[in-house]
């Protein structure tokens, strides 16, 4: 990738984290105020509920497509482990592909909706549902397109290597055991018994 077309995906990237984190803060304020407003002689404010309901929808879009991105969606990696690395790279590419499609037929529904809901109202805070569904509506098209591309980028190279450890040294890889071992005090054959 180019580096304008890699400081944009960051950038996209950034943004869409933000907004992830901001949902996340939300619902922690307004799910403490709620329980403290129950046992405090505070008077009631019965929007925090719908809010906080709206900023879980808008985590959960928001993140979806980085999700994607760094592979961190729940997955059964069942054919991850095969020996043959060219049935995972099948089998992730269709993946890929697949959830490119369900998203791009999610993203068309909520378009419409986006389209069909600017007068409806939510009930507490009065904002309208088209603002509440266009973060999710941004969600969905950052999904199909990295999915899209995902798919595209492991058909064509192939399946990325695993990430390395915080630390530099891939966890669980000879090279990384032969090496700890060497670092704890010599080399394997200087601890076999004499």
């Amino acid at each position: 990738m180019n580096p304008a077309g890699a400081r944009l995906v960051r950038l996209l990237t950034a943004v869409e984290l933000t907004i992830a984190c901001v949902a996340m803060a939300m619902i922690f304020v307004l799910i403490l105020f709620q329980a403290v407003q129950r046992y405090l002689p505070l008077p009631q404010v019965v929007w925090t509920g719908e809010l906080s309901q709206f900023a879980l929808i808008w985590l959960t879009f928001a993140a979806a497509g980085v999700l994607v991105t760094r592979n961190g969606h729940i997955a059964l990696q069942l054919v991850d482990n095969l020996p043959s690395p060219g049935a995972v790279r099948v089998v992730q590419t269709l993946a890929l592909a697949l959830v490119a499609v369900i998203a791009a037929l999610f993203t068309w529904a909520c378009w419409e909706l986006v389209y069909s809901a600017g007068f409806l109202t939510s009930p507490a805070l009065g904002l309208p549902m088209s603002w509440v569904y266009a973060v999710v509506l941004v969600g969905l098209v950052s999904t199909t397109v990295r999915a899209a591309v995902g798919a595209v980028q492991v058909a064509r190279f192939g399946v990325p290597a695993a990430e390395d450890s915080a630390d530099g040294s891939a966890q669980g890889s000879p090279e990384s055991a032969a090496g700890s071992a060497e670092s704890a005090g010599g080399s394997a054959e200087s601890e076999a018994p004499r």
